[in-house]
């Protein structure tokens, strides 16, 4: 599966990468360390728990280094009035005539709670390069439903 990815996401991944490699991988090495010098290894709750820590953390690096190699990089070249990369964007509802507000934001960005989209969910896909005023009818796996664009605004301090 390809993530797409801005440069500056990437860049959020790479110094994650780093400090997993520099900082937590020694900090669970000087645990391991610690853990050992207690003596019987097949007892030893500290040791075992260093272990799993440290197979989670190369997990983690894999999947950050798989995510980056697979990443398609995007740029934001929408114009004023259309849905892009890091924009509030107000959208109706059109069966229940309710309106909600959302920042559509890449992949490792999105946090649905706080309605941080992604260009990759079934909302973000079909409203992604949509102008103001567009009706647009949405897919996703439980249903189909129709929303109207209403406002778009550019943020540009976001925060991921």
């Amino acid at each position: 599966m390809n993530n797409y990815l801005t440069e500056e996401a990437i860049n959020i991944l790479k110094n994650e990468i780093e400090h997993r490699k520099v900082v937590i991988r020694k900090e669970i090495n000087d645990d391991l360390k610690e853990a050992k010098s207690h003596g019987d290894l097949s007892e030893n709750f500290e040791y075992r728990v260093a272990k799993r820590e440290r197979a989670k953390n190369e997990s983690r690096i894999r999947f950050l280094e798989r995510m980056i190699k697979t990443a398609i990089l995007i740029k934001d070249d929408s114009k004023a009035d259309e849905v892009g990369l890091n924009k509030e964007v107000v959208i109706k509802f059109l069966e229940d005539n309710t309106c909600d507000e959302f920042l559509i934001v890449t992949t490792i960005e999105a946090d649905p709670l706080n309605n941080k989209i992604s260009i990759e969910s079934p909302l973000g896909k079909a409203i992604f390069k949509r102008r103001i005023g567009e009706k647009v009818l949405v897919r996703s796996p439980n249903e189909t439903y129709t929303v109207e664009i209403l406002n778009v605004k550019k943020i540009f301090n976001n925060n991921i």
